[in-house]
């Protein structure tokens, strides 16, 4: 009986695969694949020129103040053998300048002159502490420079701004008697490059 459990067996395994002929297939054909296009190589970027920066010019200011200076020197009223004080130089300009340098410059032109004896910088900033100013006050009010004046017992004060456009500043400068408040002498002029 296992025979014929056996045989009954092959007979349903072999019943169940069909034994159809095969179908006819399609020839497969093989549909070529479209080639890239060649791709040009990529340039390198192209990089625009970085604009320069402006080039700075440094303004001339001892060359601004020279001329200045020799004006009010040989100014009617002046008293050779006078103290001045040299209030520093203030920026009235629509921008940034080197104001410090301005002052310096100043400072340097009247150092051979022998119409004045400018007050020290030295005891400028001492005669300052004495009234409660800082050492970097300008003396923006006439008042507090003629206070100064008389601590250091100067006879004169030079007032001197810069304004107008910062490209192309013009300077002007006072000369004014401590005692009395008078302008004695006034002067203007370019600023040079």
């Amino acid at each position: 009986m296992k025979k014929f459990l056996w045989v009954a067996l092959a007979a349903l395994v072999l019943t169940g695969c069909p034994s159809r002929p095969p179908e006819p297939t399609a020839p497969v054909t093989v549909e070529p694949q479209p080639q890239p296009e060649p791709q040009p190589e990529p340039l390198p970027p192209t990089t625009e020129p970085v604009p320069q920066p402006p080039k700075i010019q440094q303004l001339d200011w001892l060359g601004s103040v020279q001329p200045l200076v020799n004006q009010m020197l040989k100014a009617d009223g002046v008293t050779p053998g006078s103290v001045l004080l040299l209030d520093s130089v203030k920026n009235n300009t629509n921008g940034s300048l080197s104001i410090g340098n301005a002052t310096s410059a100043l400072h340097q032109a009247l150092a051979s002159n022998n119409t004045f004896a400018v007050v020290p910088e030295s005891q400028l900033a001492s005669a300052k502490q004495t009234l409660g100013l800082s050492a970097e006050d300008s003396l923006g009010s006439r008042s507090k420079a003629i206070g100064l004046a008389r601590i250091v017992n100067a006879q004169y004060v030079l007032y001197s701004d810069v304004s107008g456009d910062v490209k192309s500043p013009a300077m002007e400068m006072q000369l004014m008697l401590v005692q009395t408040g008078e302008i004695v002498w006034s002067g203007n002029g370019d600023v040079k490059y």
